[in-house]
């Protein structure tokens, strides 16, 4: 694996690839954390650590995806990569086109000796799939994404549940190319960055200051739209898949599935496994998590009601589901993206 000293130099040029149809926060998100952090260090009579660039296949203004335009400094080809610490990939909707940009895809191979770090934000990890820079490398992307980067790229170690990649020591992640997951987590790439540069007091003082977590607990699937109701070949099954989310309280049981079907139970299990790609009783997990999700986010609803009327049946086998599914406590994820949750 490829090892690139950082330039001895106190101040780190961050410089981060806008294209047409970027996702705005993809880009603004991670800058503004560096941008905090000079903020931060000058507050306490330190110098700036870093440089902020933003380029472009051309000097000037870029479209977003959100209408807003972003300047781009300096074009891909006047960069001195020789002076740059860390480049980072966006994502948005013109992901793919870049992906089809022999030229950049070209640049970042060329990028990858020179610049000590390469990272991804949300789907920008599609672009360094296409480089060839994740092959036997750990890799996040956008939840909505990661079926595409597997089936596209099988030689990457994909994982999908987990905010990014990024790990000074290389032990569960790389220094030198990381990805990052959906939008927001590029503020986490770039908060575990700040923190690997200047310690974690800087990076503590900038996550307060942004109002972020400097770690979040538990994955992208907390944010996600965990389940993705598209049925495909499952057409034996329509009428069940159907019938289940409402009827979470009923037996759920594999013979009592089965029987719905009309088929044994071996051959249920079979044919279930094989068009959804998850076994029965896994599935039915998924949507009960999914359903006390929608409960607890309304608020002003119990742990234990929630656990009742998702036929979780008992507080602590709902809250070993979510531990297993999204890494969280009904409490703490009630807390975060609900409104008041009684307590019990």
């Amino acid at each position: 694996m490829t090892t690139i000293t950082s330039p001895h130099k106190t101040v780190r040029q961050i410089a981060c690839y806008a294209f047409d149809n970027v996702m705005s926060l993809d880009v603004t998100g991670p800058l503004q954390v560096f941008a905090s952090a000079n903020d931060e260090l000058a507050r306490q009579g330190q110098p700036r650590a870093y440089d902020i660039l933003v380029f472009a296949e051309q000097s000037g203004p870029v479209q977003t995806s959100s209408g807003i335009r972003i300047h781009a400094d300096r074009a891909r080809d006047e960069l001195d990569l020789a002076g740059i610490d860390t480049v980072l990939i966006p994502g948005g909707d013109g992901i793919d086109q870049v992906c089809r940009a022999a030229a950049v895809v070209s640049w970042l191979r060329v990028a990858s000796d020179v610049v000590p770090r390469i990272g991804s934000v949300c789907s920008g990890a599609l672009v360094l799939a296409a480089a060839g820079m994740l092959d036997g490398r750990v890799a996040t992307t956008h939840w909505s994404r990661c079926d595409q980067l597997r089936a596209t790229y099988p030689r990457i170690a994909l994982v999908e549940n987990r905010m990014h990649t990024y790990d000074p020591k290389g032990l569960d992640g790389d220094a030198h190319i990381f990805t990052s997951a959906g939008v927001t987590a590029g503020i986490d790439l770039a908060l575990a960055l700040l923190e690997s540069d200047c310690g974690r007091p800087i990076a503590l003082a900038v996550a307060r200051r942004l109002v972020m977590f400097l770690k979040r607990p538990g994955g992208q699937a907390q944010f996600s739209a965990y389940l993705t109701p598209t049925i495909g070949g499952a057409a034996q099954l329509a009428d069940l898949l159907e019938w289940l989310p409402g009827n979470l309280q009923a037996d759920l049981s594999l013979d009592a599935m089965a029987a719905r079907a009309g088929m044994s139970p071996r051959t249920f299990s079979r044919v279930f496994t094989r068009d959804l790609g998850l076994t029965p009783a896994r599935y039915v997990e998924r949507i009960r998590v999914e359903a006390a999700r929608g409960l607890l986010q309304g608020g002003d609803i119990s742990v234990n009601r929630v656990a009742h009327l998702c036929g979780f049946g008992h507080p602590e086998t709902l809250r070993r589901a979510f531990h297993r599914h999204l890494s969280i406590s009904p409490q703490d994820y009630a807390e975060r993206f609900g409104m008041a949750v009684l307590p019990g």
